[in-house]
């Protein structure tokens, strides 16, 4: 072992002599070949291994370098080691610049490995979405969905909040939009590997130097860009991805679907998703476009085709000017809006002719012919809508389709909306076209809409099946529903204070609880107070006019709709219990538990939907009818009567769903019997006359809010169950003189409009129910024979405005049956009823009171604000 730690070979002392230091020349190999002693070779380094200070006498071949003092030489020895120590530093090569040219290598070797793996990994990263993408339904197998109501008529198409109409073939394209679109977009498209990659470089050096966002630049990579709604993810990475996947993607798909994928999806402003949309926006009444053709049956024009009647797209109609307008949008569409900024457009569609003379797509004269053309105006722009038949009813069943298609049970709202909007689907629905014309006719005949005046709001649902056979859910104009104006669905959406129309909940308790009709109760003012208020917190109750009947038996009380008496009951059988039977049988908003609730005063209001499904329920003989699948959310009612799709076999969706309604006992039968026969009252001789209907049982319940702010009439026959409201959408607004100079009240307009909608609503189920026995006059959908209405509204009180629809049904009817004569109305308001006994037909439309705002929130603690008395000990103004 060398004193510097290295190990010497075995050969070390016969070289340097004994006791000879390492490196001092003495007994070198060189040394003792000059003395004459035999001379052993030591063995070479090893070849590349470069030679260490303390090894320069073997790397030299000859002895140790000399240490800076060298000894002297003996007998030949030191002459050896001086010739080797010389000959060891000629051969040493520069050692310093070696280090770095190997570690030079050595990083760019290691360099270009992370550079090709990091490479390679986001080439494999991307290229596993490609099947992701391709296998997106609406890339596979695009077809329209189209809604029918229960009797096969056509309705419209089911279209996404979007309103895109996908076109499935490119020749449905105009050859001008096509050209048009590639020469504002990308002119090397056809020739194109999909990638720009001079646009990539641009972008690359723009996010490295902090430029503005550069986005894609080929048709290829916007699409790509729309199909991974990366717009707002404008990454180097994310630019990099599109750019390989749109790459792949030309690849994988021709060219000619690309062009129409990308069509299909981009936005054109106003609300144009897709290319179909925007002909249809813009240039719809230039090309044809009939909205209603599908409803009617029209071939004219342009527009949706259906499988009875084929109609060419109005996207195949578009002209060269046309094309270059909606090409030069794409960019922006906000920027060269042509209603907003029509000089920015004039000179965005111009350019796009240019290129397209450029491209030799148009010929000069073409060039010059289009440059000439006027833009769209105002009104030529047809705003993309619901299906015009039923727009809020169609707006309202669009989540429910979506549940039927999976979401919710496993599968993403992604998937769910294309299955559900481009799978080609059939869907019967529950609205039957006969009875929505029916309620458009009586409320707009009824109460025409007008500023000013208050709005209608109508839901229908049949008893047998708990489908909703018509919803009227805002103002009717020209006898289409006003959605365009007016989306927000008041039906479904709208929760308003019911009123005394929630009373037959306390009623269902107090039945149950074995408190009879013929039960005494004291009719006068009432104060109660308020538990956990430390006795600061009265609920006051007064009646309608103060009129007081002293002693009333709960029949009588429900038929003029008596607040003190109810008061009284819904405190007896505890609000809580009320309120959960409310929930029960069809009520989802939040019911409150106060005093004020037994008189319809709520901290959240109720929707019509959610009325008429509920008193559904009474009319069932107590049996919520509902769906899980085809249903509404939460045990809702429903929409749908069946789905065919023919491309769910692969999805777990039964290719037909039909709906099989499930039954859930919440009232026993002979309570429920008990409170239809009680709930006849008001409609024979209390609140309720204008609603009774000749020949045919009715049941139903006024409701009037305090201030005259809601008024409603909920009923039933023994077919359908159906609600009206009648109020001011916006706000709270009292209708104290709104009919004819007095108040609106439950027993008015909505009874009237109620009455006026069910005569002609029964006459088209009596007419179908006989289409489908061959002309035979046999049952209703019901298993009760349906008798002949009458078709003239009972007249109202002295002094109405004048009543509704006219002696003739909707006109998908046939000629309707000869009816019977209607009966008379009480003329005028009767006075106050007298004292013990209250007469049935006394004023005013029996509701609880309420008050605030359409959906009041009153304090916690307190006995509600909105309610037929108040909190604190001071009373609201009285009324039913």
């Amino acid at each position: 072992m060398s004193d510097d730690g290295n190990t010497l070979t075995p050969f070390g002392p016969q070289r340097g002599g004994a006791g000879a230091p390492q490196g001092s020349g003495v007994g070198s190999p060189r040394g003792q070949r000059a003395s004459g002693s035999r001379a052993v070779r030591a063995p070479a380094p090893p070849r590349g291994v470069p030679p260490t200070e303390r090894d320069g006498g073997r790397a030299g071949n000859g002895g140790e370098p000399p240490t800076q003092t060298p000894a002297p030489a003996t007998a030949g020895g030191g002459e050896g080691g001086s010739g080797a120590g010389q000959g060891g530093r000629d051969e040493l090569p520069p050692k310093p610049r070696v280090r770095k040219l190997r570690l030079l290598a050595i990083v760019i070797g290691l360099g270009a490995l992370a550079f090709v793996s990091t490479a390679f990994g986001m080439m494999m990263a991307v290229a596993s979405d490609l099947p992701q993408l391709e296998n997106r339904q609406q890339y596979r197998h695009e077809e329209n969905s189209f809604l029918y109501d229960d009797t096969g008529k056509l309705v419209g198409i089911l279209a996404p909040p979007t309103h895109t109409v996908v076109i499935q073939r490119l020749s449905d394209i105009s050859p001008w939009m096509r050209k048009a679109v590639v020469a504002a977009e990308d002119k090397r498209f056809w020739s194109e590997p999909g990638v720009d990659v001079q646009g990539v470089g641009r972008a690359l050096i723009s996010d490295v130097t902090g430029g503005s966002h550069q986005g894609a630049s080929t048709i290829a990579e916007q699409f790509v860009k729309n199909a991974l709604s990366e717009q707002n993810n404008r990454t180097v990475f994310e630019k990099l991805r599109e750019a390989t996947l749109a790459f792949h993607l030309t690849h994988r798909w021709p060219k000619a679907k690309v062009i129409r994928e990308y069509l299909n999806s981009v936005y054109f402003g106003n609300g144009a998703y897709g290319v179909e949309s925007a002909a249809r926006v813009y240039f719809g009444n230039a090309l044809g476009y009939d909205p209603n053709a599908a409803i009617d049956g029209s071939t004219g024009g342009c527009g949706d085709s259906t499988p009875s009647a084929k109609r060419p797209t109005c996207a195949s109609k578009l002209q060269p000017w046309q094309s270059a307008q909606l090409a030069g949008m794409i960019s922006s569409p906000a920027q060269f809006d042509p209603i907003a900024h029509p000089h920015a457009a004039l000179t965005r569609r111009n350019a796009v002719l240019r290129d397209m003379l450029q491209q030799h797509d148009i010929s000069p004269e073409q060039y010059q012919a289009s440059s000439t053309q006027p833009l769209p105006t105002a009104n030529d722009l047809q705003q993309p809508a619901e299906p015009s038949a039923a727009p809020y009813f169609t707006s309202w069943l669009r989540p429910q389709i979506l549940r039927a298609m999976g979401l919710g049970h496993g599968v993403s709202a992604s998937v769910a909306e294309y299955r559900a909007f481009y799978g080609g689907l059939k869907i019967h629905t529950s609205l039957d076209m006969g009875i929505q014309q029916a309620a458009d006719q009586a409320v707009e005949q009824t109460l025409p809409y007008s500023s000013g005046q208050p709005t209608v709001s109508l839901v229908s649902i049949d008893n047998k099946t708990g489908e909703v056979r018509a919803m009227v859910g805002g103002p009717v104009v020209n006898g289409k529903e006003d959605y365009e104006h007016h989306p927000f669905n008041l039906a479904a959406e709208g929760h308003r204070q019911p009123g005394s129309s929630f009373k037959p909940f306390t009623l269902a308790v107090a039945l149950e609880s074995g408190i009879g009709p013929d039960s005494v109760w004291t009719s006068a003012p009432q104060d109660f107070t308020v538990p956990n208020s430390g006795g600061k917190e009265h609920f006051i109750v007064h009646n309608f006019g103060n009129s007081y009947s002293g002693s009333i038996s709960l029949q009588g009380a429900t038929d003029v709709s008596d607040n003190s008496v109810f008061s009284q009951v819904g405190i007896k059988v505890g609000t809580s219990r009320v309120a959960r039977l409310a929930r029960k049988m069809g009520i989802r908003s939040p019911v409150s538990n106060n005093y004020a609730m037994i008189l319809g005063g709520l901290r959240i209001g109720v929707s019509p939907l959610d009325m008429a499904h509920a008193y559904e329920t009474f009319a069932t003989g107590g049996q919520k009818v509902f769906n899980p699948v085809l249903g509404g959310p939460n045990g809702g009612p429903i929409g749908i009567d069946s789905i065919d799709c023919n491309d769910c076999t692969h999805t777990g969706i039964p290719a037909h769903l039909q709906n099989k309604p499930e039954l859930k006992r919440i009232l026993p039968p002979d309570v429920a019997q008990e409170v239809q026969q009680m709930l006849q009252g008001p409609v024979e001789s209390g609140t309720a006359t204008q609603a009774a209907i000749s020949g045919v049982t009715v049941a139903g319940k006024t409701g009037t809010t305090t201030n005259y702010g809601d008024a409603w009439f909920v009923g039933w026959t023994p077919q359908l169950t159906t609600a009206v409201w009648v109020g001011y959408p916006d706000k709270l607004v009292p209708m104290n003189t709104q009919y004819n100079g007095g108040p609106v009240e439950g027993g008015t307009w909505p009874a009237i409009i109620w009455h006026a909608f069910m005569v002609q609503a029964l006459q088209v189920l009596q007419q179908e129910q006989q289409s489908k026995n061959n002309g035979q006059n046999t049952t209703t959908t019901d298993t009760t024979p349906l008798p002949s209405p009458s078709v003239t509204p009972v007249a109202p009180s002295t002094g109405a405005a004048p009543v509704g629809p006219s002696t003739t049904p909707a006109t998908t009817t046939p000629a309707p049956v000869t009816p019977a004569p209607a009966p008379q109305a009480p003329t005028g308001p009767a006075p106050a009823a007298p004292a013990p006994v209250a007469p049935r037909g006394a004023p005013g439309a029996g509701a609880g009171t309420t008050g605030g705002t359409p959906q009041p929130t009153p304090p916690a603690g307190t006995g509600g604000t909105p309610s037929g008395g108040a909190s604190g000990g001071t009373a609201l103004p009285p009324h039913r």
